[in-house]
């Protein structure tokens, strides 16, 4: 055969099948409105959830032929100001409303509004004790604590010390603060290996981390080790332990043992440094990832498969050993 009867069958050929791929009907890609109502922007960890829920947005969305359009408002910290926001996303039309409360016995007022407005409701990080959403997604805190705990049993054991802990308690109404609390104690009644002497109540504010650490040091002197169920206020638990003169790194006599869960920002260096001995981070990456898998199934119509609690991302744990070199750790990589 002639080489220029070669090269017309190929054209030909080439022709055909542009030709049939332009009769072919293209993908549609359905558009997902969401509404993300934050109670609070203050922290690298709010940076860092838009960021991936933006970036894991076009990725699955992609995937999935979906296009996802953001919405989001931010509350101040203020539960009024929060319901607010979402009367008002629920007023533009969104398709699913994502929200981070501020306070979880308050937000299902929210969820009802939502649920009346025919509009699906996925609590995130912060789960509903007033009202059930659709979904929840977040992380699992108890299972943080947990991990964190038998891990720092095994620190202690192999140190041959039994901990006597001050326990720093987040703000109960906060679910994820409950949960850190029983996890933590369970495992020490488990193991036997610490006890907590004194549960310091600090509603999340960073002043009652350094007052509160700072009188329980003095009424309780025998105290060798710290539970914080946050390490987000961390200069407020050095500025204490600096005061009592327990400020030193592992290996050093002043060594105050300390667990925490969350490795927020204000933990890095003292992690790096050897302050704290062991941590289970939130994993904002994680966390963002589920809740865009979730909001696509709701588009899609399709079960997202979650469990009672909810779609629960689970931390990794973290030493001072480690805190260099795992992938993907949030409060390392972005800054406030």
């Amino acid at each position: 055969m002639k080489k220029t009867t070669i090269h017309r069958l190929l054209t030909s050929a080439a022709a055909l099948a542009i030709g049939l791929a332009a009769a072919l009907p293209a993908q549609a890609v359905e558009k997902l409105k969401v509404g993300f109502s934050l109670d609070t922007k203050e922290s690298s960890l709010q940076t860092a959830w838009e960021h991936f829920l933006r970036s894991e947005g076009e990725r699955q969305g992609q995937a999935a032929g979906v296009k996802i359009e953001w919405t989001i408002n931010v509350a101040n910290a203020d539960p009024a100001r929060q319901a607010a926001n979402i009367d008002d996303l629920i007023t533009k039309g969104v398709d699913v409303i994502l929200a981070r409360a501020f306070d979880s016995g308050a937000i299902g007022t929210s969820i009802r509004a939502a649920k009346d407005a025919d509009i699906p409701f996925v609590t995130f990080d912060r789960g509903s004790t007033s009202g059930k959403p659709t979904y929840h997604v977040g992380g699992d805190s108890y299972d943080q604590a947990r991990t964190t705990g038998e891990a720092f049993a095994e620190i202690l054991k192999k140190a041959n010390i039994k901990g006597k802990c001050i326990e720093l308690q987040g703000m109960l109404t906060d679910i994820n603060a409950v949960n850190r609390s029983k996890a933590w104690n369970a495992v020490g009644k488990k193991t036997g290996q610490y006890e907590t002497i004194l549960q310091v109540p600090t509603e999340w504010n960073p002043e009652l981390f350094r007052s509160g650490l700072t009188n329980a040091l003095n009424a309780k002197p025998e105290a060798n080790c710290v539970f914080a169920a946050s390490d987000f206020a961390f200069p407020s638990i050095q500025a204490a332990l600096e005061k009592a003169n327990r400020w030193a790194p592992a290996g050093q006599p002043k060594h105050m043992m300390l667990a925490t869960t969350d490795l927020l920002a204000a933990a890095v260096k003292p992690m790096e440094n050897g302050y704290i001995d062991v941590s289970t981070n939130w994993d904002a990456y994680l966390q963002a990832k589920e809740a865009v898998r979730v909001l696509i199934a709701i588009k899609k119509k399709e079960d997202p498969k979650c469990s009672s609690d909810g779609c629960l991302a689970k931390g990794v744990l973290v030493t001072p050993a480690t805190i260099k070199t795992i992938p993907n750790l949030w409060s390392r990589d972005f800054k406030n």
